[in-house]
């Protein structure tokens, strides 16, 4: 006689594994400082961030995922700084039925990246003499419903 604990068949539920996390590219630039520095003092600049997200398949279960970050604070006409990261993490997905794997990297991994990257950011910010840059945080879902309708709109 065996016993059956009831869950040989049953479907195991999504998994997602991080394996690894990196930065892919990094650049800050203060082309006008020291000027820019003292000045930032009397008026707050205008700032500028841009967000993209990316993926590529590595196998059928391993996907890198880029978050592209880009800052960019003027003071009237002039840069204060320029900053442009390219966060990236190597992810193992399994037990996600294909239909819904496209929009699951596209959320789910960049949300898990945002924390490291976000931090970075503000790090590079500060370490140019500037206040933290410190992003709010990044709905992943309307970016990806977003960039899914641009898409959409440019193939008709």
């Amino acid at each position: 006689m065996s016993e059956d604990n009831g869950t040989a068949g049953e479907a195991q539920g999504p998994a997602l594994n991080v394996l690894v996390q990196y930065v892919k590219d990094l650049s800050f630039e203060n082309p006008n400082a020291p000027n820019t520095l003292a000045a930032q003092q009397q008026t707050g600049p205008q700032i500028e961030i841009n967000v993209n997200v990316g993926a590529q398949p590595l196998s059928s279960t391993e996907f890198e995922c880029e978050l592209k970050l880009e800052a960019k604070a003027m003071l009237g006409e002039q840069v204060m700084f320029a900053a442009e990261l390219v966060y990236a993490g190597v992810f193992r997905i399994q037990n996600v039925p294909e239909e819904h794997l496209h929009p699951f990297v596209l959320i789910e991994c960049p949300r898990l990246l945002f924390p490291f990257a976000r931090q970075i950011l503000a790090d590079a910010t500060r370490n140019g003499g500037y206040p933290p840059l410190m992003l709010d945080p990044i709905d992943f879902v309307a970016l990806y419903q977003q960039n899914a309708a641009r898409a959409a709109a440019n193939v008709n």
